[in-house]
């Protein structure tokens, strides 16, 4: 696979990332080959997907290799005039309840239930970037006593959203909060395309806030998680990202 370093441009040149020290880029085409042929997952759960952020050194493909995924989220403009006023703990409760309801389905479908067990790190928002990140952690009942991290960037733009997560054991929450705070700080949205570029009278808004990227408002749509849905990698240690295209993904965990 070929891997690129420095500045890469997303989204046509809508945005960037700036890969830093210890981290490196695949585009498209190889994060489809990771998240497909080495991961184990259906083609069709890797469609929209943009690219992959990996740690230098590790190969993805191993235990210990690890990704994020970035995606984007197109259903408009989402302000932040909430931020403010969101009650977390609220919200955990709200999402929790979505998860409950939704494990009937999946067991009925012939899947293990998910437990949303609470929030590994709080979430934060950055008025200055548009930028908020939080971490879940979450429980599968085909793997009890392992829990999963589920930890989530969303930065914000004139008309739409990128979406990058990396999950991962709990035990490697220390490092994942280090590795997605550097990427945090290096991924932006372009001038033209940033949330401050936002044109009321052009732009597509969309029918939620800040509150709805944490999971309320499409967990509505397709219930579990909005926004932590999960691809395994084959008997190893998991890693991933928020798709679009939620609703087609329901339940497609892959597991060696």
């Amino acid at each position: 696979m070929r891997y690129q370093t420095g500045q890469v441009s997303l989204l046509g040149g809508k945005a960037q990332l700036n890969t830093g020290a210890g981290l490196r880029y695949l585009d498209a085409t190889g994060a489809q080959q990771v998240i497909v042929s080495q991961w184990g997952n259906p083609p069709e759960a890797a469609e929209d997907v943009l690219g992959m952020i990996v740690p230098a050194g590790l190969d993805p493909s191993t235990k210990q290799g690890w990704g994020v995924v970035i995606t984007e989220s197109k259903d408009g403009h989402v302000s932040d005039k909430d931020a403010a006023g969101i009650k977390y703990d609220e919200l955990m409760r709200t999402m929790q309840a979505a998860t409950a309801e939704d494990n009937q389905a999946r067991e009925e479908a012939g899947f293990g239930t998910v437990s949303l067990v609470g929030w590994a790190d709080q979430p934060r928002y950055d008025a200055a970037t548009h930028k908020m990140y939080w971490a879940k952690e979450l429980a599968f009942s085909d793997s009890p006593g392992d829990h999963t991290l589920n930890y989530a960037v969303r930065v914000l733009g004139r008309d739409n959203v990128l979406e990058l997560n990396a999950v991962a054991g709990m035990a490697q929450l220390p490092q994942i909060k280090r590795d997605m705070a550097a990427v945090l700080k290096q991924v932006s949205f372009t001038p033209g395309a940033r949330y401050e570029d936002f044109n009321s009278g052009t732009d597509k808004v969309a029918t939620y806030g800040l509150a709805g990227l944490l999971g309320v408002a499409a967990a509505k749509k397709v219930g579990l998680l909005a926004g932590a849905l999960l691809f395994l990698k084959k008997g190893w240690v998991l890693v991933l990202a928020a798709l679009g295209g939620l609703g087609r993904l329901l339940g497609r965990r892959a597991r060696g």
